[in-house]
């Protein structure tokens, strides 16, 4: 499955995967990890565990801070 992972204000990724892979699987090739990132597909938030079902999708970066 062809899926483009848009990073927000930073990169788009065009990636291939697993028809088996989740939303997390699609963070290792770019370098990110599942606690520092929101996966948006159409605007609303999709947990990383489950299955990819968009060629499409946004990620977010989350900031910490204290």
């Amino acid at each position: 499955m062809h899926v483009t992972v848009e990073i927000a204000g930073e990169d788009t990724h065009e990636l291939e995967v697993d028809t088996d892979a989740t939303y997390g699987d699609l963070l290792a090739p770019v370098d990110l990890s599942p606690h520092e990132v929101s996966v948006l597909v159409d605007g609303e938030h999709v947990p990383t565990d489950q299955p990819v079902e968009h060629d499409h999708v946004r990620v977010v970066r989350l900031i910490k801070g204290g």
